[in-house]
């Protein structure tokens, strides 16, 4: 893989507020020792730069609020060399917010406050021409569509957080990733999609799949989970990267299953593996 590839990401830019404990709480009950960081975060920035880490030419197309958290939210991308260039401010909004329970285990519970990522309205959209375009279901989905009906070149829906897609956009998918939760919430729109369809299973792997019938299959390394925050995002990126530099599926799903089994190593949402730190695991 290497920059010759260039991807657009279409989505959510968060700053994380991660607390780390060692269960979560029950409903009621008050934890008092916590530790606290801030952590770069939002699906379309995870996604954004787990696939520059890989070698892509990357742009991150997205919101931020007029505030000083658009700093910290950025800061990752832009000392790593992401063009910024499709990102802007939106006054009288906040940028977004997310804030993260984490175990001792990995797990986490997630809420977040979209701030200008809600107010992403399509007839602000303006992206630039790559080979491929990524998107999520934190920013509107009027502004998701706009982007797939004007790609010509391979789009990938991370139908993610849960929610309903309509089927209109699903007809402008090649590659669409869901979890278990996301693909319950598709539903019967499942039944009609004709793209490739990875479903992915945590630590027991991914299927992917074409009209129902399996294309490739693949489990992740065994690692020392420490926060599966940004796992499915990192997933994500590598998944489209692979596919599109022109891996064979079975390839490209096995390194994408190692690409987000290695993120979970690390703290915070934007802890995706560079090419190096994937070739010294094998």
């Amino acid at each position: 893989m290497n920059n010759d590839i260039s991807i657009a990401i279409i989505g959510s830019i968060n700053l994380d507020i991660v607390a780390t404990v060692k269960n979560f709480p029950q409903p009621g009950e008050t934890i008092t020792n916590a530790v606290v960081k801030r952590f770069p975060g939002g699906k379309g920035a995870n996604q954004a730069l787990a696939a520059h880490r890989l070698g892509a030419s990357v742009f991150m197309v997205g919101r931020v609020g007029n505030d000083p958290a658009a700093d910290e939210a950025l800061h990752t991308l832009r000392m790593e060399g992401v063009d910024l260039s499709y990102c802007k401010p939106l006054k009288g909004h906040s940028t977004g917010l997310a804030m993260i329970v984490v175990t001792q285990s990995g797990e986490n519970q997630i809420v977040v406050a979209p701030g200008a990522n809600a107010a992403f309205d399509a007839i602000h959209l303006n992206v630039p021409d790559a080979d491929a375009y990524i998107a999520q279901l934190e920013v509107p989905l009027e502004t998701i569509l706009k982007a797939a009906r004007a790609s010509n070149h391979f789009f990938c829906l991370n139908a993610a957080p849960a929610k309903p897609v309509p089927h209109e956009l699903l007809e402008h998918v090649d590659l669409l990733v869901v979890n278990e939760i996301e693909a319950r919430t598709l539903g019967t729109e499942l039944d009609n999609y004709r793209g490739l369809l990875a479903c992915t299973y945590g630590s027991d792997g991914a299927v992917l799949s074409r009209n129902g019938k399996q294309v490739a299959k693949a489990k992740p390394p065994r690692v020392n989970a420490v926060d599966t925050t940004g796992a499915g995002d990192a997933f994500t990126a590598a998944l489209t990267v692979a596919l599109v530099s022109g891996m064979e599926p079975q390839v490209a799903l096995q390194r994408a299953c190692v690409v987000g089994a290695l993120t979970t190593t690390k703290m915070g949402a934007q802890s995706s593996p560079t090419l190096t730190e994937i070739q010294q695991l094998n």
